[in-house]
């Protein structure tokens, strides 16, 4: 009787202990309460995630996709680990629902999560624990979900599923930026702003690493991350048309490489990056008479543009006679 007591104490204070320690644990994770919506756009394949806290760095934590596999949101007590083993399972084959299932089931702290996954199939599963803090919900819809917690009010996630439905002819990224604004304009976190984070990948899968975002940017701390996201968006953009430029280019299509040149211009202006570029394509194109202009007003900008000039023939990216640069450098 004795030796059965003292093993049933044994047995209960190990239990406490051990629930003690969890909850510690749990309790100790990334504060990263939130909101984010995991996406597909039904006719590219491309898959996103973004989100936006008062949390510094959201995106590192967060936010998690690769290309022809899935994306992951995982939040409120954050369990990193989420994000990769979610990825990881998904490649392997199994669905979203089916990996959320499995992840949150093997999850001491399931109680405090909140989490959502897309398989590059469009299948979708959202999971919100009972002690998350409110307002917390989320809602699956067709290729999408939307979650939040610890939000001022009960309307964020209704906002955020209007605006994911009324923006279907805009590019995922920006359809997905459009949802995060939403909620943020329907009360947002009830702590206010911080970070934010927008990461979208490809339908296929790549070969190389560092193509398997074709977005990813991150806003870490900012009194309007939402409004530096958008920002940030629109520079990749204008750098995506610079990119194909030069593509282009070396294609050797001048009238591609300057129409993609003057679309990145377009969107900013005053850029002297951009304006750069299409002037030294210009005059590679013997067409100086029409890039001087643009030297000489990038020169007055910032001279170090001038000496930059000077360096250019050496590395074979300005390709014409002596006496044209010379001209070039003495405006």
């Amino acid at each position: 009787m004795k030796i059965t007591l003292t093993r049933t104490l044994f047995l209960i204070l190990t239990s406490i202990t051990m629930f003690q320690t969890n909850a510690q644990r749990v309790y100790k994770d990334a504060f990263a309460h939130t909101f984010s919506i995991v996406a597909k756009d039904e006719v590219t394949g491309e898959m996103a995630v973004a989100v936006q806290s008062h949390w510094f760095a959201v995106g590192t934590i967060v936010s998690w996709g690769q290309s022809g596999v899935g994306v992951v949101a995982t939040q409120s007590f954050v369990n990193p680990a989420l994000g990769p083993e979610g990825l990881k399972l998904m490649d392997e084959g199994k669905s979203a629902p089916e990996v959320l299932d499995l992840l949150i089931a093997q999850d001491e702290g399931r109680d405090v999560r909140q989490v959502a996954m897309l398989d590059v199939n469009g299948k979708v599963s959202a999971y919100t624990g009972k002690k998350c803090i409110e307002s917390a919900s989320h809602y699956v819809g067709e290729n999408f979900s939307v979650q939040a917690n610890m939000m001022l009010n009960d309307e964020v996630v209704p906002a955020m599923v209007r605006a994911f439905e009324e923006h279907k002819n805009l590019p995922l990224g920006d359809r997905v930026l459009k949802v995060l604004i939403a909620a943020q304009e329907a009360g947002g976190d009830i702590r206010g702003q911080q970070s934010a984070a927008l990461i979208v990948v490809n339908a296929e899968k790549v070969k190389e690493p560092w193509l398997d975002k074709k977005i990813d940017l991150r806003v870490d701390d900012h009194q309007a991350p939402l409004e530096e996201l958008e920002r940030l968006l629109k520079v990749h953009k204008a750098f995506a048309h610079l990119n194909r430029g030069d593509v282009a280019m070396e294609e050797g299509d001048m009238k591609l490489a300057l129409d993609e040149y003057g679309a990145a211009e377009k969107m900013f202006p005053d850029n002297l990056e951009m304006k750069y570029w299409k002037a030294v394509t210009l005059a590679n194109n013997n067409r100086l008479d029409e890039a001087l202009p643009i030297f000489k007003q990038v020169f007055a900008k910032d001279e170090n543009w001038r000496e930059l000039t000077r360096r250019l023939p050496a590395s074979g990216l300005l390709t014409i006679p002596a006496t044209d640069i010379e001209s070039i450098l003495d405006l």
